[in-house]
């Protein structure tokens, strides 16, 4: 299994069907990698000597081998968990982290938010409302497992709130004590305080987390 390749840009292609194909240097080798059109618009320009890194999937089919790329860990992460879903396939994966990007993606999955799901071209609502319930049951038991402390318990958020945000973050590759530092400090927002919308709880820990 390749985790991860670190190399230079040697050239970024668009084929048919949407697809966007980065052609990586790793010490004189060209590695042929399926990535987000979104990735695509964050790599340097061809030629650069710029090392990026690129956490990478290996799909194997019968004779058929296809290397996928991603930003990070946590986008490599969530898109093996997609590909788990009854009826999602690669290309599926791909297209919903390009629609919504890992953090929407992520929050769309843990607070059953359908219309967002549904807006990926080739998700209808059932495929959605699957993608939510098996994702969401495997990412409580992720949850459940990692034993991330609850700051919040004493200001008065309710603990399916608490758990969607802790979920969410555990999920977009923050550590636990990340999740603590980052709920207690923004608990202390009383207008963030007084939301009972998880949405806004997870939106306010992640910029706080981005500083």
């Amino acid at each position: 299994m390749i985790s991860y390749l670190k190399g230079t840009v040697a050239s970024i292609q668009k084929s048919t069907g949407n697809r966007v194909t980065l052609i990586l240097d790793v010490n004189y080798i060209g590695y042929e990698i399926q990535i987000t059109r979104r990735l695509s618009q964050e790599l340097p320009v061809a030629l650069s000597e710029k090392t990026v890194q690129i956490f990478t999937h290996l799909q194997i089919r019968e004779e058929q081998q296809v290397l996928y790329g991603f930003a990070s860990a946590a986008e490599r992460d969530l898109f093996r968990q997609l590909v788990s879903v009854n009826g999602i396939g690669a290309q599926l994966a791909i297209a919903l982290l390009d629609t919504l990007g890992l953090p929407n993606l992520v929050q769309a999955i843990v607070t059953g938010n359908i219309r967002a799901l549904s807006k990926t071209p080739g998700v209808g609502s059932k495929t959605a409302e699957r993608i939510a319930l098996e994702l969401k049951t495997k990412l409580a038991q992720w949850h459940k497992v990692s034993e991330v402390e609850s700051p919040l318990s004493a200001n008065g958020l309710s603990p399916g709130i608490q758990e969607d945000v802790e979920m969410t973050l555990l999920a977009l590759g923050y550590e636990n004590d990340e999740i603590a530092q980052a709920l207690h400090a923004i608990s202390e927002d009383t207008q963030v305080a007084k939301s009972k919308n998880a949405e806004d709880w997870i939106r306010e820990a992640i910029a706080w987390l981005s500083r």
